[in-house]
């Protein structure tokens, strides 16, 4: 509707804040009279814990208290869950048995179990008094060995996490039909296989997780200001550790500097202020340092595969059997062994007609940091597998990547389609994003760019990945649209922005649907207060589960100003006609906008009978459908030969979002994703000493991240198929970027080195890496 509905690309509500310092983040919360925390974090991997001594510390300047294991145990703080596995009762062990969530303290009394575990925590004046007395604990540990590799974590002879997980254990989760996959197997005439990694990846958000924490010993409440991305998942958590009612506990989420999954879930350190606070009477303040960021936040990824595809003579999909080893960390996350498991497994089918699939994955403990969704949460990492796969099968069988996928997409009249894997599309023209993107990116020109890169001395390659994803987490969320006497309207909204537009997004919507100024529209997040629920941001869930709760507001709103409007213009509701946020009676010029009738409503004389005073609505959505957004990228690569260094020249996208309410924020969302997605197959990696289990990357001088000038600029087009499953017809598209950007990136890479007879690179794909690839093949 008009300049500011859904369509346009409205420049970010959002950004003049942020650009001018205005906007307030987890640092910038302040209150009288607070301490701040520093936490003690474990040197060792895996070790005993003997004695902890704590005198020196606590007679530091500036200190008020510190706080051990055995402290928080006696006060009653219960160690943080794992909502999936008792939840679904889904995930078991081979022998049956329940899947084993092992008890996550929030500080550690008998053991360690990786480097970063919590020890101790001191409260002090300052951030810097703390800081220094924590280094003055001593701490009798007894080491243990440790076991950090993926693929070793089950073996024989490995270290044992717990008594409880035999070989490291926590589940084995089986998707799909076997005896079909095996008879596929058996009467195929091509067998293609690939062994590959999907290296583990640091979420490093712009800005690092804190918490503050609030106790009203008058009225026995607390308040949480945290930096997170689903304040009513940790409240609720943190209400269980406390012992206290949920409506004892405010969770406020100011601005999120970045979340990608991380900032999702319940940390030690969120109730360990609460309870400092209330044990000391002050505010406690903690907030993170970078390397501390690197030893405590949820890491992502981190799997070992083996992959198989079984094919007929004409390359038509028969088959596909798939074995995941999933690294967990040294405990389950709150939904940490969901995104390795079935997030993972449900989409290997990809956007494929393949009729049969069997995938098995063990989730394994090892000493590293815990492990939960990443940006993409299990997506990426089926996608990555499905489409390194095909592209190896399409070199073996000397068919086109191009082709090999086209023979095998659900086509679009099969629509709704359901899979072997009981996922079911709803919409999607995949062929088609191929033959945009190929000609997006000039495919047909790519053999004179090659030649003109080999006559440079270097090595030039091109690589596709089609993908399918599917979006969604939780499936209810709320709205709440207040009219304000000044005439501003406030939204006030379930999700939380973490740097996604959702201030300009919703406004966009409200104003489409009720014909609102944009300007006078404000979008309010991040406060438990506010609403009675909300479903928070993951699983680019914001824009067709927040936006259909807005839809149901609005609704209500219409239905309820077409009555009153009725009743002030003295006629029939039919008489009326609804446009640009004026009720009109039809065939004059007589009308009344929306502002009008809300301030109308709100005197009690002026209602019919029967009309309570007010317009302000909840919309409640609660979806029982996911959306599959899909498309199609290609990146070209230069490589030169001597150093291993690559080049990323080229970058061409075609996705398929559904209805896009704002298509400058939706490909500024792609742009960051492929941006993420191209730093884990470039950079990344989150390495740790196989002996000693201590982490060798653990501050950008050791971590690499893809800078800007290392990127070239994204070409994106969009082929919208509205979704049938919402009423907007959208599809979630925060994570498609980093969904197809590691599988054509490292497509491009193998095609470029495939004339040295290498067929296959890990991620990240490194200057050392791929010039050691190089020699040895040299050599061979």
């Amino acid at each position: 509707m008009g300049q500011f509905g859904v369509g346009q690309s409205v420049l970010r509500k959002e950004d003049n804040r942020h650009l001018t310092g205005r906007a307030q983040f987890q640092d910038d919360v302040n209150l009288d009279g607070q301490a701040h925390a520093a936490i003690f974090r474990s040197p060792h991997a895996h070790a005993k814990i003997g004695a902890v001594e704590t005198t020196k510390a606590e007679a530091s300047p500036g200190v008020l208290a510190v706080y051990t294991g055995a402290d928080v145990a006696a006060a009653g703080l219960t160690p943080l869950p794992c909502l999936v596995l008792p939840r679904t009762g889904a995930l078991k062990r081979r022998d049956g048995t329940d899947a084993f969530c092992p008890p996550h303290p929030i500080i550690s009394e008998m053991r360690v179990r990786h480097v970063g575990d919590p020890v101790a925590m001191v409260v002090a004046e300052t951030q810097a008094e703390a800081l220094a007395a924590a280094e003055r604990i001593d701490v009798a540990y007894t080491p243990l060995p440790a076991v950090t590799e993926t693929a070793e974590a089950a073996g024989p002879d490995a270290p044992q996490l717990w008594d409880e997980a035999p070989n490291n254990t926590c589940f084995h989760w089986e998707k799909g039909d076997r005896a079909a996959t095996e008879a596929a197997f058996a009467a195929a005439e091509r067998i293609v296989s690939l062994d590959l990694i999907n290296n583990r990846a640091v979420a490093c958000t712009i800005e690092p997780r804190g918490a503050t924490g609030v106790y009203d010993a008058a009225e026995g409440h607390y308040t949480l200001y945290v930096n997170c991305q689903h304040i009513y998942h940790v409240r609720s958590i943190i209400a269980a550790s406390l012992g206290i009612d949920e409506a004892a506990l405010r969770v406020i989420s100011p601005e999120i500097g970045g979340g990608f999954g991380m900032k999702y879930y319940t940390y030690p350190e969120h109730p360990l202020v609460l309870w400092a606070a209330k044990t000391l009477s002050r505010p406690v303040k903690w907030c993170s340092g970078r390397t501390e960021a690197f030893l405590s936040d949820t890491q992502g990824r981190d799997h070992v595969s083996h992959a198989e595809l079984a094919l007929d003579a004409v390359g038509h999909f028969l088959g596909l059997r798939v074995r995941t080893v999933a690294n967990l960390g040294a405990y389950c996350s709150n939904h940490g062994p969901l995104s390795p498991s079935i997030l993972y497994s449900e989409m290997l089918s990809g956007p494929y007609a393949t009729p049969a699939i069997f995938a098995e994955v063990q989730g394994v403990f090892t000493n590293t940091v815990w492990t939960d969704a990443y940006r993409g949460a299990g997506r990426p990492e089926a996608t990555y597998l499905l489409e390194r796969l095909i592209d190896k099968a399409a070199r073996e069988l000397a068919i086109g990547s191009d082709e090999l996928r086209r023979r095998n997409f659900v086509p679009p009249e099969d629509m709704p389609y359901e899979g072997p894997l009981d996922v079911t599309y709803d919409s999607g023209e995949f062929a088609r994003n191929v033959d945009d993107c190929m000609r997006l990116a000039d495919w047909d020109g790519y053999d004179a760019r090659r030649k003109a890169s080999e006559a440079r001395g270097r090595l030039r390659g091109i690589g596709m990945a089609a993908y399918v994803e599917k979006t969604g987490t939780h499936p209810v969320e709320m709205a709440e649209i207040r009219f304000e006497e000044s005439g501003r309207v406030r939204v006030f909204m379930g999700t939380m922005s973490s740097g996604q537009g959702h201030y300009t997004t919703f406004a966009q919507l409200v104003q489409e649907k009720l014909g609102i100024p944009y300007d006078a529209i404000d979008v309010i997040q991040g406060d438990t207060d506010n609403l009675p629920e909300g479903g928070g941001t993951g699983g680019s869930r914001s824009s067709y589960v927040g936006g259909t709760a807005i839809y149901l507001a609005a609704e209500k709103i219409k239905a309820k100003a077409a009555a009153l409007a009725a009743h002030l213009l003295e006629v029939a509701e039919a008489d009326l006609s609804f446009e640009d946020g004026d009720y009109t009676v039809i065939g004059t010029d007589r009308s009344i906008g929306l502002l009008e009738l809300a301030a109308a409503a709100r005197d009690p004389a002026r209602l019919p009978a029967g009309m309570a005073p007010g317009l302000d609505e909840r919309g409640r959505a609660e979806v029982t459908s996911f959306t599959y957004p899909n498309g199609c990228h290609i990146c070209e690569v230069e490589i030169d030969p001597e150093t291993g260094a690559i080049e990323v020249d080229r970058y061409r996208a075609v996705n398929d979002f559904g209805t896009v309410i704002n298509p400058m924020v939706i490909d500024g969302q792609v742009h960051g994703g492929i941006a993420q997605g191209l730093s884990q197959a470039l950079r990344e990696h989150y390495v740790v000493d196989r002996a000693t289990g201590q982490p060798l990357s653990s501050s950008f001088m050791d971590y690499g991240l893809v800078r800007a000038d290392e990127l070239p600029g994204f070409v994106l087009e969009r082929h919208e198929v509205p979704c049938r499953t919402n009423v907007l017809g959208v599809k979630g598209g925060g994570e498609a970027g980093t969904v197809g950007a590691p599988p054509c990136f490292i497509n491009a890479v193998v095609d470029a080195l495939a004339p040295l007879g290498i067929e296959h690179i890990d991620m990240p794909a490194t200057p050392e890496s791929v010039w050691r690839a190089i020699r040895a093949a040299g050599s061979g």
